[in-house]
């Protein structure tokens, strides 16, 4: 489903032959110019092109916004071939196969006052369309309408310039499956909630949100389930709530709006609102661009092309989105956070919406070496994570969801520590660690399914009608070894350290001799048939056994001494770049995108991933 897309490697594979030319004017002081967000956002459900939209926000901000290009629901929510734009929505979607949650969108409009998003979709140009980091612009050509939005980390500016006209409107989509609209006219001021989302949410999951206007409302209207309400109705609770708001413009006339959000309150909704204050939209587009700059600024590089220094500088920008903050600020500046796991609001940190099979590999050794600051907040977000859930979660959006296979969980807590961060409650998080270790979860992808195969025989079965057996195996091992060095570095008992020692060499319980790869085992010690190194899925996950015979990270000389020396570990390995791409798909019935994006990558069998969206 998701890839495990290292963006830095790109961004350095991109940029190689800019660090090794001639220097030119350093980039360091304005890097947030060379981002594109719309790069990546040409893609489709059968082929990606990196399965991203373009995310205005600050990083790893709580809220995105982005023009929605899709309708309602849709994961692929902005597509770069899409011909009209049905509405600004506030995102929190890491990825369009986990798609969104808690989200509403605005739409200006002129004319009729219509709420339905096909109605009132608008054509647009790319030639009319500004993206930037934390800014965003397009000319709405069936309304005649500009609208620009610039974020902060909880809430966001909007300025829409209308034409003459006494019908300009702007509505509001609180979206379906459960929405409150009201409309406070004295007060310039909508509030409602939403309740949208795609899983991993308890049952009183709501994102609170508040607009302010600088117009007076020339008329309102409220909508429930897509109907007009009745004349003179102000607030709407139903499946489908929303409203519009009407105005009277001047050519050229700008209506301002402040929007901010809470998963807390309606009143942390409105503290949100303060991060704004009385700041109009540039003020708030020059204070996140310096906020980019400084971040992105901690790489600096010299010389190649303006589109390789763009390739870098995005995939920098990727990488600071996620995971996303969700914890607020009350009104003393004291950090809370409402928790996704049980649905209370307690304090501390907590951060969301990454899959750590997709990000344990790159992204957070990343974190530790240049952001060792964000990810002490992460690791303590980590740790009410497992004190509020009783679990680790593998992949969180926002709470628990049973994505994706392994126990990654252990490499990201002990990459963390064994490079220097520090402020996590470690005794909590060890804790965690061997809880998730030993333990099947409540879903498929939290703690570890097949656990009581793994510590009894050294591996899943290929049998057990457990699914992706040998790369939970070979996983599992990995993990396995990052307690083990946390183990050693806390001061574990020996017996302990041991332990996690041997089950970090359980990876050659799958090594087959015979093909010199790794194969599925079944229970009584024989090997899977009919056995198919270029077979996707079925014993492994996204990819066949010639990419995840190389899943032995830990032990890269274990794994040459299993292949018969270096020699020959080095000619299996040229295989998989000079092999034609060869697939056998019969396992999902049909070619997946991750296979056809192998198959016309001329990186031979290469497995190369495709979805920064979540890394």
């Amino acid at each position: 489903m998701l890839k495990s897309f290292s963006v830095l490697a790109a961004a350095l594979l991109a940029a190689g032959s800019a660090l090794a030319q001639g220097p030119v004017a350093s980039t360091a002081a304005h890097p947030a110019q060379w981002v594109n967000p719309l790069i990546g956002t040409d893609s489709k459900p059968s082929l990606s092109n990196g399965n991203t939209y373009p995310a205005i926000a600050l990083p790893w901000g709580m809220n995105f916004w982005m023009p929605q290009t899709g309708k309602m629901g849709d994961g692929w929510a902005y597509q770069y071939g899409a011909d009209k734009i049905r509405g600004f929505k506030q995102t929190h979607q890491p990825s369009p196969w986990m798609n969104d949650y808690g989200q509403f969108a605005i739409m200006p409009i002129t004319g009729k006052p219509v709420f339905d998003e096909n109605a009132r979709a608008s054509w647009y140009s790319h030639k009319a369309e500004v993206a930037e980091p934390n800014y965003y612009r397009v000319y709405l050509a069936d309304h005649d309408v500009t609208t620009e939005t610039a974020p902060t980390e909880r809430a966001a500016s909007f300025r829409f310039t209308f034409p003459k006209t006494d019908s300009a409107y702007v509505v509001i989509d609180a979206l379906d499956k459960g929405s409150m609209v009201q409309v406070l006219p004295q007060q310039r001021r909508i509030v409602g909630y939403t309740t949208r989302n795609s899983g991993g949410v308890p049952k009183n999951f709501k994102n609170y949100f508040v607009l302010e206007f600088d117009h007076d409302f020339t008329s309102t209207a409220l909508y429930q389930d897509k109907a007009a309400a009745a004349a003179g109705v102000l607030e709407v609770t139903a499946n489908h709530a929303g409203a519009i708001v009407g105005f009277k413009t001047r050519k050229g006339e700008r209506v301002n709006a402040r929007v901010a959000s809470s998963f807390i309150s309606p009143e942390q909704a409105l503290l949100n609102l303060q991060e704004i204050g009385t700041k109009d939209l540039e003020t708030v587009r020059q204070q996140g661009r310096a906020v980019w700059n400084k971040a992105l600024g901690r790489i600096d590089i010299e010389g190649g092309t303006a589109d390789q220094r763009r390739t870098f500088y995005w995939c920098l920008y990727r990488s600071l989105l996620f995971p996303r903050k969700l914890y607020e600020l009350d009104a003393t500046g004291k950090v809370m956070h409402y928790s996704p796991f049980n649905g209370q609001v307690l304090p501390g940190y907590m951060y969301t919406d990454t899959g750590f099979w997709d990000t344990f590999r790159a992204l957070f050794p990343f974190l530790n070496l240049l952001y060792p600051d964000v990810n002490t907040e992460i690791q303590q977000g980590l740790a009410n994570d497992y004190r509020e859930s009783g679990w680790l979660p593998e992949w969180a959006s926002p709470g628990l969801r049973s994505v994706m296979v392994g126990n990654n969980s252990a490499s990201v807590v002990a990459d963390a520590y064994l490079k220097g961060v520090r402020g996590q409650d470690m005794n909590v998080l060890y804790e965690a660690l061997i809880h998730g270790a030993n333990n099947a979860g409540p879903l498929d992808a939290v703690g570890r399914t097949g656990v009581q195969y793994y510590n009894k025989l050294g591996y899943v079965p290929y049998d057990v009608k457990i699914n992706e057996n040998a790369a939970r195996t070979l996983e599992y091992a990995y993990d396995d070894f990052a307690i083990y060095q946390l183990a050693k570095s806390l001061g574990r008992p020996k017996k302990e350290i041991n332990l996690y020692a041997q089950r970090s060499q359980n990876y050659r319980k799958l090594f087959d001799k015979e093909s010199g790869l790794m194969r599925g085992k079944n229970q009584d010690g024989t090997f899977q048939k009919p056995f198919s190194p270029f077979k996707w899925g079925d014993a492994f996950t996204e990819g066949n056994s010639l990419h995840y015979t190389w899943s032995v990270f830990h032990d890269v000389q274990g794994l040459m001494d299993l292949m018969g020396g270096k020699k020959k570990f080095v000619a299996t390995l040229d295989t998989v770049f000079t092999l034609p791409p060869v697939f056998d798909d019969s396992y999902y019935g049909g070619t997946i995108h991750e296979i056809r994006e192998m198959q016309i990558g001329a990186w031979a069998t290469m497995r190369t991933a495709t979805s920064p969206s979540s890394t």
